[in-house]
């Protein structure tokens, strides 16, 4: 026997020798309440979830309820799209250009320290807003292409957090919480509905490369956006990769072929298996489902990705951008592909939205890359009937000021960070379309008519796939830890179909 096995063989005893002296001394009590606290964790998932964990494809049932969507593809534009540009119809403010803001909107509001001190002068938008649909909802010429879809649309005008800096804000509406460790939506909705397709994830992540906005000035996005937090780590996001293997280590080495990959992963499920025994820990358990998931995403992931079998129709409609691997445009059409294919949960993230200054060249970029792709996905949805089951919701983590940030001309302007008040949207699973949610005043700074808090957005997705958002719990820290935390959150029926 050589040197390393005889180490690892050491290393072993020495191991089973501190469990065995921890299971045969006093502190043996600790090691049995660790047990106990395991189990009624694992117990309290089963509980929580009223039927088997693996739901089937197709199958519309939700957890607590009858579910009205099945999947849901996040867009969510990291940065924070100015409200008042795309969405938020003010007309009168270009009567009151270069005005300062009345003390009796802004209200003592607390502000970023970018521009605490500083006077706020109103800068109306540049751009022109137009009526579509038939309804007339006003939209900015910045996008043409939605305009066409907006009558499967509801728009939510009304949206506020309480975040005022990006990492915050971000983590708040991916994680229902500003402080980082939480479970994010997409683990809770695999942790409570299960998986749909055994041969993909439960949860799929998709970053943009590129984009055509602020290049500057870009927040990271850290992984914890799509963890599990306190949740079965098999309940995270996978992040796809805009290039080479589109997930890390997917492809088999030189001289590995499937055959041997297949005997290497029995042989370490075994050893896994064993040491489960030995030790009781979980998340071997989840060690042994990610490996086998891996071996399926071998011959998954290849044929999903393979865009070869699209029609030229429908790779026009997303625009010249889909043909770039990264593109905010290519990976809407690979969200439509996986959702196709049962992935319960797609978050699409698009970066160059923080647009602080020269906003109007910068957020026409930002439009270009985002409008005719989002069109192109739910119109290729609703072709192919999946949109009455999928939901698709488009945010950013809040809005952006009347008030101008830097320099100010009639076309050339930025703005700061604003929660109190932004639009979001969503279309299809079971939400009306054509529809404007929410009133904001005349200076797009406080919502004056059906609020929405980001916690209400979320309480609604869930609701959409069936799920009470204050049955959903999972045991941590001595609280039923949920979504939506402790404070209230309310279902917005008015919009529901």
């Amino acid at each position: 026997m050589n040197a390393p096995q005889n180490a690892a063989l050491q290393t072993l005893a020495n191991l089973s020798g501190r469990r065995q002296f921890l299971q045969q001394s006093g502190m043996g009590l600790g090691a049995a309440a660790l047990g106990s606290i395991v189990a009624r964790a694992h117990a309290n998932e089963a509980k929580s979830i009223d039927k088997p964990a693996a739901v089937k494809a197709g199958e519309k049932d939700g957890l607590h309820f009858p579910a009205k969507a099945k999947r849901v593809i996040f867009l969510f534009m990291a940065g924070a799209p100015s409200q008042m540009d795309l969405f938020d119809y003010k007309p009168e403010l270009a009567k009151q250009f270069k005005q300062p803001l009345p003390p009796s909107v802004s209200n003592g509001q607390r502000v970023t320290a970018m521009t605490r001190g500083k006077e706020q002068i109103i800068a109306p938008s540049m751009f022109e807003f137009s009526r579509h649909g038939e309804n007339g909802i006003h939209l900015s010429e910045l996008l043409p292409h939605l305009g066409t879809v907006i009558d499967d649309i509801c728009l939510i005008r009304s949206t506020h957090t309480d975040a005022i800096n990006h990492d915050p804000g971000k983590t708040l509406f991916c994680t229902g919480s500003e402080i980082p460790g939480k479970a994010s939506l997409g683990s809770w909705l695999s942790y409570g509905l299960g998986r749909m397709n055994e041969n993909l994830p439960d949860f799929i992540v998709l970053n943009s490369a590129f984009w055509s906005g602020d290049k500057a000035n870009i927040q990271a996005l850290y992984s914890r956006l799509w963890g599990s937090g306190y949740l079965p780590s098999k309940h995270q996001g996978v992040s796809f990769q805009p290039s080479g293997d589109p997930v890390l280590f997917l492809s088999n080495p030189q001289g590995v072929n499937r055959e041997s990959r297949q005997k290497m992963l029995d042989l370490v499920t075994d050893l896994n298996r064993q040491h489960m025994q030995q030790i009781g820990d979980p998340e071997i358990l989840t060690t042994i489902a990610q490996q086998e998931m891996a071996f399926r995403m071998q011959a998954s992931v290849p044929e999903l990705t393979d865009l070869s079998q699209e029609t030229e129709d429908t790779l026009s409609m997303y625009g010249p951008e889909v043909h770039k691997s990264g593109s905010f445009a290519r990976n809407c059409l690979m969200a439509r592909r996986m959702v196709e294919r049962d992935v319960r949960f797609v978050q699409l993230f698009h970066r160059g939205w923080d647009h602080h200054s020269h906003l109007p060249p910068k957020i026409r970029g930002q439009a270009y890359d985002v409008d005719q792709p989002c069109a192109a996905l739910i119109r290729d949805l609703r072709q192919r009937g999946m949109l009455d089951d999928t939901l698709v919701v488009f945010a950013g983590e809040f809005g952006r000021t009347t008030y101008c940030q830097g320099k100010l001309t009639h076309k050339d302007y930025g703005r700061d960070h604003h929660p109190r008040c932004f639009t979001t949207w969503m279309a299809g699973g079971g939400v009306k379309g054509g529809i404007a949610h929410g009133v904001t005043d005349d200076f797009s700074y406080n919502v004056v008519e059906n609020p929405v808090h980001v916690r209400d957005f979320n309480a609604t997705i869930l609701h959409q796939l069936g799920i009470d958002h204050e049955r959903l719990t999972f045991p941590f820290l001595g609280l039923d830890q949920r979504l939506t935390g402790v404070e209230e959150a309310h279902v917005i029926h008015d919009i529901l179909a």
